[in-house]
């Protein structure tokens, strides 16, 4: 079973990069597919790619992360600019961003309009339920 698991950018909005991040990390580390509204900025992305390959181990193979952005090409001027307005106001809630964990994500394929996200099959055998402390 996959599960995932959506974040609202109203969520992460307040919180610090370094919170964001580890927010986002936590939630793919218990094996589930982050969808989060809009996107990081691009020093958390890099952080995020940072901290995943320090903590890469036997039990944590990493995560796959894809981002779904309007092309601001095919977008006309007028648009641009109300867009870019309303990000300013409210954070940058435009597109979305999925992030997974390596083990369970066997690609993930992006064209402008759509995502397609390819899970690889788990055997009950290798299957780890975890467990609440």
């Amino acid at each position: 079973m996959v599960t995932f698991q959506f974040v609202p950018y109203r969520e992460i909005e307040r919180l610090s990069s370094t919170k964001r991040v580890n927010k986002l990390l936590h939630i793919v580390k218990e094996d589930k597919i982050v969808i989060m509204e809009g996107r990081l900025r691009r020093e958390e992305e890099a952080d995020l790619i940072e901290i995943t390959m320090e903590g890469i181990n036997s039990k944590f193979k990493g995560i796959e992360l894809s981002i779904l952005y309007p092309d601001a090409d095919k977008v006309p001027f007028f648009q641009k600019m109300k867009g870019a307005f309303a990000n300013m106001l409210l954070g940058d809630r435009q597109g979305i961003t999925i992030i997974g964990p390596a083990h369970l994500v066997k690609k993930i394929e992006q064209n402008p309009d759509k995502i397609e996200l390819f899970t690889k099959e788990i055997s009950e055998k290798s299957f780890r339920p975890r467990l609440k402390k």
